[in-house]
């Protein structure tokens, strides 16, 4: 287990080292923070919005994907 999280923490320690690999992650943290809040939506909204955030989401990430491989 300390083996894993030594070479868990080196990746991130190597990623955040690296601008790119900062920035993807700071993309990252953005998207996970997004689809948390529509998903505490969705559930307020009980299914009623729901074929409208899954549109706003798939473009959330599509958007993502676009900037993080660039």
């Amino acid at each position: 287990m300390q083996k894993l999280s030594i070479s868990l923490y080196l990746k991130v320690k190597d990623a955040l080292q690296n601008q790119k690999g900062a920035q993807s992650l700071e993309w990252l943290g953005i998207a996970a923070l997004l689809i948390m809040v529509v998903g505490i939506v969705s559930t307020f909204l009980g299914g009623s919005g729901k074929g409208r955030i899954e549109g706003v989401l798939e473009n959330i990430i599509s958007s993502i994907e676009d900037q993080v491989g660039k």
